[in-house]
């Protein structure tokens, strides 16, 4: 990574949570100025606009926090606990500050930065794929139960866990995202996982 690499690396880096806190209009390039030690024209050295550093600092913010909601997931063999651990991964392993930024940014954008929604557009549609990969894999390896219409599941999974996330942030408590655990956790034993498995979930 050359010098020039490395800097727009650290400024994405350090805008990122800023963006994910206080979203695309809350975060002044004075605020980016005061938290990388650059001035103006070092930050726009590297980035042509505002926007241009938004779209790259939720790449890199979504990037992290998919990271992390995905540890440990490759290495459980039955698709219906891999779904649950994705669950519990998402509840209890706290990503950047200022939460979820699919949630945030999908709200920040919706009043007219076409570059950001996109980004976030992606980052859905990646997370969706994900899910349904694991639940069309457990299908076939008998896992997770035949019939289960992947896209659906996904869909709910995800809507479940970003409305608690909201819910969370409103009431600066976790208890909705607990609650959404266990209904979640009762969804996948009734409705997805194969009868004769047993639940397991990794520490």
């Amino acid at each position: 990574m050359s010098k020039g690499e490395h800097t727009r690396h650290r400024i994405i880096a350090q805008a990122a949570p800023l963006f994910n806190q206080r979203g695309y209009e809350g975060c002044s390039i004075q605020d980016i100025m005061a938290a990388t030690g650059l001035e103006k024209g070092g930050i726009y050295r590297h980035f042509e606009s505002k926007e241009e550093l938004a779209a790259e600092a939720f790449d890199y913010a979504w990037t992290f926090s998919s990271s992390r909601r995905r540890q440990n997931l490759d290495e459980i063999p039955n698709h219906a606990d891999r779904i649950k651990q994705h669950i519990a991964n998402f509840v209890s392993r706290t990503g950047l500050p200022g939460g979820c930024p699919l949630l945030n940014t999908a709200v920040d954008s919706d009043n007219g930065n076409p570059v950001l929604r996109e980004r976030v557009r992606k980052a859905l549609r990646n997370w969706q794929t994900m899910l349904r990969n694991v639940l069309e894999e457990g299908v076939k390896a008998g896992t997770i139960r035949a019939g289960v219409d992947a896209t659906a599941t996904a869909n709910r999974i995800i809507g479940s866990l970003e409305g608690a996330m909201l819910i969370s942030r409103i009431e600066r408590s976790d208890q909705a995202l607990h609650q959404a655990l266990k209904e979640l956790d009762g969804f996948v034993e009734s409705s997805l996982r194969t009868p004769a498995e047993k639940p397991r979930r990794k520490s």
